[in-house]
């Protein structure tokens, strides 16, 4: 992950984007203890979720101006103006501390939450323009992980400050323990100014778009927020993306508000720091799987680990009531955490892929909405469950159904996803995966993928490449093996005779227009010598008229596995413990009715893309010959006719001999020797 803070301006931003979230958890962590030591029961709860709902509503009600602004403008402007008013906010703040105001600091969260709003689909569209479609993922996972380090320090370094300014002293109501605390506002004053100073280093990506116009009357009449919400309900995939990440964040909403009312009425406990620093691990959860999260999606989207994260979720509801002590609910909201990590990385990133250049700020600022308005209903359902009586034990069981429910349709909606994911284990064992050109992949529309074949799982490699769910042409005779059927038709596999291929030509047509992404191997066998054999038309039939484009792509790395036809002797040579890195090259997007000439073309020239990056990495062969040699010191390492067989340590202790007898007899920088082929020219 170190490798993006080489990119201009990606430090100042990691730093704006840890400030935002510290000073914004700061202020709500007072307040939320302030009710934990003041209020009890019932009252505790509805208060805790009115706290929590102040922050989404802005998020709400400005989903259009937000995102207007964030496509308009240059979003380091955008973020620029928010830190100013973070300031003016903290300040507020501040003065509410010392004149004991509670209710005003209350409802001060509301306006930190308003600059929030304005500055998240900013924070999150910068992300592609400062790192671009390749590292989505992984600076996903990076900036999730320090959005987390910075509510973990919060939760931590607030709840301290809170706890050391009220040791000792008396209070009986809120304002006199709002003026005991004061002396924190500075503190967030502090860090609004840092956070301000460093958002003027944010390079600007963006120029004003002076086309666009914000017409007040059409937002009034709620026109911007029919089409940000049209944008996200027209991909399927963006707005499946979106309710997993709105159920993961109001399930979370709803533990929040009532696990600190079951720790002080269950486990007796009434100590903020405990309470608070129990909940903060599933931050710190979330921080490790979103680090883990963003490794495994380094080059391409891992969207396996969803509906993983979705079942560990609901495991750790389902086990939370039985847990009795501060340690073993710690552990399952670490692990909590970690599940919910898996699943918010790749969703997130499927969301910026998916997306448009010039519709990103809108469609993030509907995700928003969607979140907010969803997990804004569950706090209303908790406040009225509390207020019928319903306590913190009750209010889990409900989650527990809705975790269950949700798990069940993330895994009926993407199988495939389970699926790859225990592929992808079961084969990372053995090989890394690398992505060449992920964002060639065209994010909606009919895609023909065409390339190499070179092993049985292929199919399951170049799946796991891909962010887009892949319908693949298969031989009918394997796919109707009935103990591979049910297998295949999870990915919706589309069989071919060779001698009654018009119906399945007919099939690959209509899923091209219906937009499907189909990936056939023009070879039409896989490959006997590991080299590209002659590409059949077939295609050229099935492509005929298609609304689509073809993918041509290349497979680097699996040739000498078992799962391919080379010899038995390359097989065993590769079969040691040593991982073995397999390329994934996606080559320009071609016209539909590209010729099977230009297209091995293509696909040839990806051939050398991947074997220059491959090889980019490798050491020199001297290095990596002399490496070989410390290994195996007693195994034969060379021989000729005139000197014999030389085992490792006896051809490097010539090597050393040598090169100080060059050093010895030879003064100048650099030498010529010419030497037949032979033991003395290896050395």
């Amino acid at each position: 992950m170190t490798y993006l803070f080489k990119y201009k301006g990606f430090l100042p931003y990691m730093v704006v984007v840890f400030l935002n979230a510290f000073v914004d958890l700061g202020h709500k962590i007072v307040i939320q203890n302030t009710v934990f030591k003041i209020y009890d029961g019932q009252e505790q709860i509805v208060l805790t979720a009115i706290v929590n709902a102040l922050i989404l509503l802005p998020f709400i009600l400005l989903i259009s101006p937000a995102g207007f602004c964030s496509d308009k403008y240059p979003k380091n402007k955008v973020m620029r103006i928010s830190a100013w008013v973070a300031v003016v906010i903290t300040l507020c703040i501040t003065l509410f501390y010392y004149l004991g105001w509670f209710w005003p600091a209350f409802a001060m969260t509301f306006m930190l939450a308003l600059q929030s709003a304005f500055y998240s689909p900013a924070k999150y569209g910068f992300i592609k323009e400062l790192v671009g479609k390749n590292n989505l993922a992984t600076a996903n996972g990076l900036v999730q992980a320090t959005t987390t380090i910075a509510i973990l320090a919060g939760i931590f370094i607030f709840s301290i400050l809170f706890e050391q300014h009220l040791a000792g002293t008396t209070y009986d109501d809120t304002s006199s323990l709002m003026m005991n605390i004061a002396p924190i506002g500075w503190g967030l004053v502090f860090f609004s100014v840092i956070e301000l100073i460093l958002a003027y280093l944010l390079p600007q990506k963006q120029p004003v778009d002076e086309a666009m116009k914000f017409e007040l009357k059409d937002y009034s009449q709620g026109k911007y927020l029919k089409a940000n919400i049209s944008a996200v309900l027209s991909r399927e995939v963006i707005f499946l993306s979106i309710v997993g990440l709105s159920l993961f964040w109001a399930i979370s909403q709803v533990m929040l508000a009532a696990f600190p009312a079951y720790a002080k009425e269950t486990m007796h406990i009434t100590n903020t720091i405990i309470v608070q620093g129990t909940m903060a691990c599933a931050g710190m959860g979330i921080m490790l799987g979103s680090i883990i999260a963003g490794r495994i999606s380094r080059t391409h989207i891992e969207t396996g680990m969803i509906p993983v994260g979705s079942i560990g979720i609901a495991l750790c509801l389902l086990i939370l009531p039985g847990l009795g002590n501060e340690y073993l609910q710690a552990i399952n909201f670490l692990a909590w955490g970690m599940f919910g990590g898996f699943l918010i990385i790749p969703l997130n990133a499927l969301i910026q892929f998916h997306a448009e250049e010039d519709e990103l700020g809108r469609i993030l600022a509907g995700s928003n909405f969607f979140q907010n308005c969803v997990m804004l209903s569950f706090l209303g359902l908790t406040v009225v469950f509390a207020l019928y009586g319903i306590g913190s034990l009750g209010l889990f069981t409900i989650l527990l159904v809705v975790a269950v429910c949700g798990t069940i349709y993330t895994v009926y909606k993407l199988p495939q996803s389970l699926v790859r994911f225990i592929v992808s284990y079961i084969i990372g064992h053995r090989y890394r995966l690398q992505v060449l050109g992920l964002k060639n992949i065209p994010e909606k529309g009919g895609v023909l993928m065409l390339g190499n074949h070179i092993s049985w799982i292929d199919w399951g490699i170049i799946q796991m490449a891909s962010p887009r769910p892949i319908r693949f042409v298969m031989i009918r005779n394997i796919y109707e093996r009935w103990y591979l059927k049910w297998f295949l038709d999870i990915f919706n596999v589309i069989p071919v005779s060779a001698g009654a291929s018009k119906g399945a030509i007919q099939e690959i047509n209509t899923a091209l227009n219906n937009g499907d992404v189909v990936c056939l191997f023009p070879e039409g066998t896989i490959s006997r010598t590991g080299q590209l054999a002659e590409f059949q038309r077939g295609y050229e039939k099935a492509a005929e008229n298609a609304n689509a484009l073809i993918l041509p792509f290349y497979l680097r790395g699996l040739w000498g596995s078992w799962f391919s036809r080379s010899s038995e002797k390359l097989k065993n040579l590769r079969s040691t413990g040593i991982k073995h890195d397999i390329i994934v090259a996606f080559g320009e997007t071609l016209p539909i009715d590209t010729t099977t000439d230009e297209l091995k073309k293509r696909v040839f020239d990806l051939s050398i893309d991947s074997w220059e990056h491959y090889t980019s990495d490798l050491p020199a062969i001297g290095s990596a010959f002399i490496d070989n040699a410390k290994r195996n010191s007693d195994e034969l390492m060379v021989a000729d006719s005139i000197a014999g067989p030389l085992t490792g340590v006896k051809f490097l202790t010539a090597v050393i001999c040598f090169s100080r007898l060059i050093k010895k007899y030879s003064r100048e920088q650099n030498i010529g020797l010419l030497l037949p082929t032979s033991s003395a020219g290896a050395i």
